[in-house]
């Protein structure tokens, strides 16, 4: 099995619709590959718990046998782990096109841009350096590696959830005009994309279904990315699903 799997669920799928194919990359996340090691830094209770590694495909052992494997692999050689990353690219590069875009943190929250690729006869600071006309995108809880990111080719989205510190980062992200990634019951989530904009820290934002594709980095900025809770997120009640405007 690959590291990166093209269209391999329902929502990266969906951007085919827009002309794209998405190479999505699964870990085990947080702490589930040695009990030790957190691939997931900023992850909060509730997100550990919400987590969807578990969720449609997820749920079958071998699947999750191959997610710890893989980042036991990062983990044990993250040289070579980088080294296999960018040969997987190259195939799928020279297939795909212009119409590839790349997701490595698909159930991690880890930061490439700090993670160097060092090839026999060429070394690149990251990733992303050595795909220039690639896009990458992601989700993270570290607001740092939004607000600080300068990489043309790799978009950020801010992931909001539910303890304090995390929702004062949501604020600041926002005012800074970057996007974040907020969960909403069914309702609540139905109720805003309808609306279109919401006033949020006395401004107007704009809210988007972030359910409509996985694509984020065609998602227009100062905005409140929608997603609608799934899995075990739907029994939340510790405040990482939103289920009243008042709690936004």
């Amino acid at each position: 099995m690959g590291l990166l799997a093209v269209n391999s669920d329902a929502k990266t799928s969906k951007g085919q619709k827009l002309g794209y194919f998405t190479g999505i990359m699964y870990l085990s996340p947080h702490k589930m590959a040695n009990g030790q090691t957190n691939v997931c830094g900023h992850a909060t209770p509730n997100c550990i718990y919400a987590c969807l590694n578990s969720s449609g495909r997820g749920a079958m052992n071998s699947v999750q046998t191959a997610r710890i494997n893989k980042t036991l692999e990062f983990l044990e050689n993250p040289k070579e782990f980088m080294v296999n990353i960018y040969k997987e690219i190259v195939k799928l590069q020279k297939k795909y096109g212009n119409s590839l875009a790349i997701r490595l943190n698909g159930t991690s929250d880890l930061p490439f841009e700090n993670i160097k690729v060092e090839l026999e006869d060429r070394y690149y600071s990251n990733i992303f350096e050595a795909f220039p006309n690639v896009q990458f995108y992601d989700y993270t809880k570290n607001p740092r590696r939004v607000l600080t990111n300068t990489i043309a080719n790799y978009y950020l989205t801010f992931s909001r959830a539910e303890t304090k510190l995390n929702i004062e980062y949501s604020r600041n992200v926002l005012n800074e005009g970057k996007n974040v990634a907020m969960v909403f019951s069914k309702e609540l989530h139905e109720q805003l994309v309808r609306m279109g904009k919401i006033v949020y820290n006395n401004r107007e934002v704009n809210v988007i279904d972030g359910d409509e594709t996985d694509l984020r980095f065609l998602d227009m900025p100062n905005s409140i990315v929608a997603l609608k809770a799934k899995g075990k997120a739907i029994k939340d009640n510790g405040g990482f699903v939103i289920r009243r405007i008042e709690e936004i």
